[in-house]
């Protein structure tokens, strides 16, 4: 997989498709060297102008709950500097249409950021007020259109323990 990393602005995404790396990534996949071409962004407009490209196959991309239904920043760490607001329901627009281009183009997403650092495992530093499970934030993050995997940190064995109940995981702790 040839992989652009971290393009987050509209003048990074031209660069990376239209410069000399990307005519790198061509020549390698055209070789044999790479078979698929990727792109990784927090930004769901750049997923957006990624999903519609053409030859970009998956999108590593930023997807929990708290992501989802708060309002988009620019910086990743501002998601958590304030209160979620109660009259949030439902997806982000921006982002219920990346996932809808991306199902429709055939562009696959690898998930990062699927517990938001941990944040969402704790009362006080989730923006809902509630502590969620890791079993909550898989389920969530792999039933979004064209999600393909989740990529998540662990500093223990309990916490791939955690991950993995996924796999048996019933309906109601999934919920």
């Amino acid at each position: 997989l040839g992989m652009i990393h971290f393009v987050d602005t509209t003048e990074e995404f031209d660069l990376a498709v239209n410069g000399a790396f990307m005519e790198y990534v061509r020549q390698l996949k055209k070789e044999g060297t790479i078979r698929h071409i990727g792109m990784s962004t927090h930004n769901p407009d750049i997923a957006k102008l990624a999903a519609c490209q053409g030859e970009i196959e998956m999108i590593l991309f930023s997807v929990n709950p708290a992501f989802d239904m708060l309002p988009p920043v620019s910086d990743i760490d501002q998601y958590f500097s304030g209160q979620y607001d109660e009259a949030l329901n439902g997806i982000a627009p921006e982002r219920e249409e990346l996932y809808k281009l991306c199902e429709q183009n055939g562009v696959g997403i690898t998930v990062m950021k699927g517990y938001a650092g941990g944040r969402l495992f704790q009362a006080d530093t989730s923006p809902f007020g509630v502590a969620l499970t890791p079993v909550q934030c898989l389920h969530y993050a792999l039933t979004r259109p064209a999600v393909a995997a989740v990529m998540v940190g662990y500093d223990s064995v309990r916490h791939v323990e955690e991950a993995v109940a996924y796999e048996t995981a019933t309906e109601e702790e999934k919920d």
